[in-house]
């Protein structure tokens, strides 16, 4: 009898944790392959809501998924660790030793062996090199990342509601740093959430003179990866509510105090979030032989396989996939893709199993 297929996917997000759960349900139930989940994290909670976990305005409890709760339910197995290493000829992967927040050792460095090996580590804020982005602005890349900046958003209210001096330039002052769908959901979030806050008690703060919410985007609107119409009406929806929009602002530094532009001008800011585009994790770029593009993305042809090993797939963020009738385009970093991705790779493997070939 041949031994079962080994099918391992690194990263829990929207696409990795779609295609573990619906082979764990066709494959492994029927012992046809063994399916196993490799993150860092114990629970997955969908990227496109931490906006609204850095504003306070859903409970992250309500909405966070537990791996290990997942595997049992869906008959996967789940491996904590991060992913730090590739040996193709032996077909393994490295996995990192995982510690706790006190530095105790939970599970050692160890290898995870595959027979087809599915990579769906997602992406990350890209911050262009631009100085003082890493030690003064916060990216919302992780549910840790956007708590902490919620935290520091109701210690700024709290601090201006007892002090007894008037507000200091740019105190209560947000800006955010780049005009993608994540920057413009995050300021209208911020918009209601900073009123439901200073309803709560702040009654010192004027929500609509005192906190202010700045957009600044290099291009010259915002979203300006839609078409117009859908840019204007964004634009338009947000001077309602009264989020200022710098369009064609190029950042050069960010500070303690603010940010800084390439024009010479100055915006003061107390809190200043980055999400000016994103880029892959730096271990892809040297994973073996594999190839990447400029932003660390593994690239993969029409049936999501890497170009220099059939038996490593690649989907999501991570994946510099072809755009099928769009010449020399990719398919973008989006929740929607990495979706249609999962659903699509999680037909052809199996028909891989069954010795189908694969479809683009």
């Amino acid at each position: 009898m041949a031994e079962t297929s080994r099918i391992v996917i690194v990263g829990g997000g929207a696409g990795g944790l779609e295609l573990t759960t619906r082979l764990g349900d066709r494959l492994s139930r029927l012992g046809q392959a063994r399916i196993t989940l490799v993150d860092r994290s114990r629970t997955h909670i969908w990227k496109p809501l931490l906006h609204q976990i850095a504003a306070g305005s859903m409970d992250q409890d309500v909405h966070e998924l537990d791996y290990l709760a997942q595997a049992h339910w869906h008959h996967f197995d789940y491996r904590i660790g991060e992913m730090i290493g590739l040996d193709r000829a032996r077909r393994q992967i490295q996995i990192a030793a995982h510690v706790d927040e006190e530095g105790r050792e939970i599970t050692p460095r160890r290898s995870v062996p595959y027979d087809t090996l599915v990579i769906a580590a997602g992406s990350q804020s890209n911050d262009f090199g631009t100085p003082g982005v890493r030690e003064h602005a916060i990216s919302l890349d992780t549910p840790d990342a956007a708590r902490h900046f919620h935290t520091r958003l109701v210690n700024a209210c709290i601090r201006a509601q007892v002090q007894t001096a008037p507000l200091q330039s740019g105190q209560l002052h947000v800006a955010i740093i780049g005009a993608g769908a994540t920057g413009i959901e995050l300021a209208a979030e911020l918009h209601y959430a900073t009123r439901q806050l200073v309803a709560y008690g702040l009654d010192r703060i004027d929500p609509n003179k005192d906190i202010r919410l700045i957009l600044i985007e290099a291009a010259e609107r915002i979203l300006p990866a839609l078409p117009q119409r859908l840019s204007a009406a964004a634009a338009a929806l947000l001077t309602k509510l009264g989020v200022q929009q710098r369009t064609s602002a190029r950042v050069s530094e960010v500070t303690s105090q603010g940010v800084g532009l390439a024009s010479g001008e100055f915006i003061p800011a107390e809190l200043v979030v980055w999400s000016a585009g994103v880029k892959c994790a730096d271990f892809i770029r040297d994973l073996d032989g594999l190839e990447t593009n400029q932003i660390n993305q593994l690239v993969v042809t029409e049936t999501l396989q890497t170009s220099r090993d059939p038996n490593i797939f690649a989907l999501g963020d991570c994946a510099a996939c072809p755009w099928l009738g769009r010449a020399g385009a990719t398919v973008p970093p989006r929740a929607q893709a990495a979706h249609q991705q999962a659903s699509h790779l999680a037909r052809q493997l199996q028909r891989q199993l069954r010795g189908k070939p694969l479809q683009a």
